[in-house]
């Protein structure tokens, strides 16, 4: 695994329960890591697309607030255990205000990043038709660590100045349609397609390394890195 880590989640959780701005710097970036799971569970619990993406904002809003993070404890387990609960209890919440009175007044909106979503990545998913909400937060979560892995790839590579390796290279991470043939991507690199079955070989490995990397970053120890990539498999597999 690379020895280069981000800070792990339950240390931002643990710098989120204060009240200034490296508190409110951590959350933001929990936000941002997860709005896209929490979206794809509120659509199959039944909400339109701008609801999810309103409640979800809510839900992230009271998240700041401290109404909710104060519980999370990295004894407890994963990280995603603590916040898919947390999400279920405000949906109830939610669906039990709706049901006795439509809520009014504006919304205080956190300010979240572009979220990631399965389009476009290539990777072989399950059908989402009927799915349950637990599975599609689970879904939406591996496809995001797998996306924030793959860019954490591309800054490698393009910080050595090697992003046409990555360009070329990309599909046989995510088996994107038109992965081009060995010998014409051996042949567009200057290589010889020994040379680039080793290259697909390392670079398939720092992708797993990395997807590892972000993982450790959810779980409260080593142990229980290889049983979320075993979760992120099956969420992908739909089961």
């Amino acid at each position: 695994m690379s020895a280069r880590f981000h800070e792990t989640r339950w240390t931002l959780v643990s710098r989120s329960k204060g009240d200034d701005a490296v508190s409110r710097a951590a959350l933001g970036e929990l936000c941002e890591a997860y709005y896209a799971p929490v979206v794809a569970f509120l659509r199959r619990d039944g909400r339109t697309e701008d609801a999810a993406r309103d409640l979800a904002h809510d839900f992230f809003a009271r998240l700041l607030a401290g109404g909710m993070i104060a519980g999370a404890d990295p004894m407890l387990g994963r990280f995603r255990t603590y916040l898919l609960m947390a999400l279920k209890r405000f949906a109830a919440d939610q669906r039990e205000r709706a049901n006795a009175a439509k809520r009014g007044g504006g919304r205080g909106h956190v300010a979240i990043g572009a979220e990631t979503t399965e389009a476009g990545t290539g990777w072989q998913i399950a059908d989402e038709r009927a799915e349950a909400p637990d599975a599609a937060f689970d879904r939406q979560w591996a496809i995001t660590v797998l996306a924030r892995a793959l860019a954490t790839v591309e800054a490698e590579l393009r910080g050595s100045g090697k992003g046409d390796h990555f360009d070329v290279l990309k599909p046989w991470l995510t088996g994107d349609a038109g992965t081009p043939s060995q010998a014409e991507a051996a042949g567009r690199l200057g290589m010889g397609e020994g040379a680039l079955k080793v290259a697909i070989h390392r670079l398939r490995k720092r992708f797993r390394a990395a997807v590892k990397a972000e993982i450790a970053q959810t779980v409260s120890g080593e142990g229980s890195v290889e049983e979320e990539m075993a979760a992120l498999i099956a969420a992908l597999c739909g089961g």
